[in-house]
């Protein structure tokens, strides 16, 4: 079965793309790069020792996305399922830059459901957000609890859901999982794929590493006076490992499923700001200093999963724990301080002989730069 990861170069993409290949899916990867690296593509490789399709195309351009369709299927083999991980994620940048997020996120997702549909590719696993349910009235959070999304990012995903529960409706052949993720952390315990934000960090476990690395002097946390255990915002840190083994079962869902379906993926536990920093203090053995500052703008008090749909629907649940989560993470900041590297600009441009404009499929060598065989090495002493 081949497999269309829109986004597949980022955070989660790369951990359901190395997921997807090891268990025998022909995996092909869609994404702009404007906020991953084609490096990390070539990790995947790396670490499943299977080839991975890659297509530099934006979302946003509906030419670009369906001739990706288009190129499969010409080889013989045309793309069965979709996963959509494409769009950008922070809470607080939505806020400040509204536009920006309903022209990636939603405009995005409608070119490619467009494409989808023109193609008659009809399977689609959906990455939300738990945010679109705004301040819980009480958590742990059910599917079926009231959307009240509180951030344009949120926002954006609650739109993007409603549209396509319309699809479903409108067309029966439609098959839709809507995944909304709590908050993935962690890394492969290989150490070669991990998450590599550009600039400063939006979210809180990128953020301290920052810190435990010496690149940022001190740990922001944003409000200490929520109604919470110790002030600070309750979250449901979820491994990212296990995230990627749910969009694993969620394909194999969409299968048999007529219209769609939503189901939370978290581990059912709320871990506090402070409660985060002292687990991974306890498991990097670095001191972690932190301020308290206002609060951030669009946040909740406290926001954790009830995941049982998920366990009973998918067979799905989390298995790796807190420890794991910041060991992990450590071992991949420890041996990636830079991220991925600072590469320079693919050199191939948007348009080639004998290519469309807006899609480039990306050759072996733009993703195996030199010097990163050491890599795979050090990653061999973590398996």
């Amino acid at each position: 079965k081949k497999v269309l990861v829109a986004g597949g170069a980022g955070y989660i993409g790369t951990h359901v793309c190395a997921d997807l290949a090891m268990n025998g899916y022909d995996v092909v990867v869609l994404d702009n790069f404007a906020n991953s690296s084609p490096l990390a593509i070539h990790r995947v490789e790396m670490l499943t020792g299977k080839k991975i399709g890659v297509y530099q195309a934006d979302t946003r351009d509906y030419d670009s996305v369906i001739r990706v369709f288009e190129a499969e299927e010409a080889k013989g083999s045309p793309i069965d399922t979709v996963v959509h991980l494409a769009g950008l994620k922070a809470v607080g940048e939505s806020v400040e830059k509204p536009h920006i997020y309903y022209d990636n996120n939603v405009v995005g997702s409608i070119n490619l459901v467009r494409a989808m549909d023109e193609v008659g590719c009809k399977k689609l696993v959906f990455s939300s957000s738990a945010t679109v349910y705004g301040d819980a009235r009480s958590s742990p959070i059910k599917e079926c609890h009231p959307l009240s999304a509180t951030s344009p990012y949120g926002r954006s995903k609650l739109y993007i859901e409603e549209m396509l529960r319309d699809t479903c409706i409108s067309d029966g052949g439609w098959s839709v999982a809507i995944l909304r993720y709590f908050n993935p952390v962690g890394a492969h315990p290989s150490g070669l794929i991990g998450e590599d934000p550009k600039g400063i960090p939006n979210n809180l476990m990128p953020f301290i590493t920052k810190v435990a690395l010496g690149k940022q002097p001190v740990l922001k946390v944003f409000g200490s006076d929520y109604p919470t255990r110790d002030g600070t915002g309750v979250r449901d840190y979820l491994h990212v490992c296990d995230l990627a083994s749910g969009h694993l079962a969620a394909i194999e869902k969409v299968d048999d499923l007529e219209g769609s379906e939503v189901y939370n993926l978290g581990t059912g536990n709320g871990v506090s700001v402070l409660e985060m920093v002292d687990e991974f203090e306890s498991a990097s053995g670095k001191e972690v200093p932190y301020e308290i500052v206002e609060r951030r703008k669009g946040d909740v008090a406290v926001c954790f999963a009830d995941p049982s749909k998920a366990h009973e629907g998918l067979g799905w649940q989390a298995k790796l724990d807190l420890s794991h989560m910041c060991s992990d993470l450590w071992r991949w900041t420890e041996r990636n301080p830079d991220g991925y590297g600072v590469e320079e600009h693919l050199e191939r441009p948007l348009s080639t002989p004998g290519a469309k404009s807006g899609v480039v499929p990306l050759d072996r060598a733009q993703l195996a730069p030199a010097g990163q065989a050491g890599v795979a090495a050090k990653a061999a002493d973590a398996e």
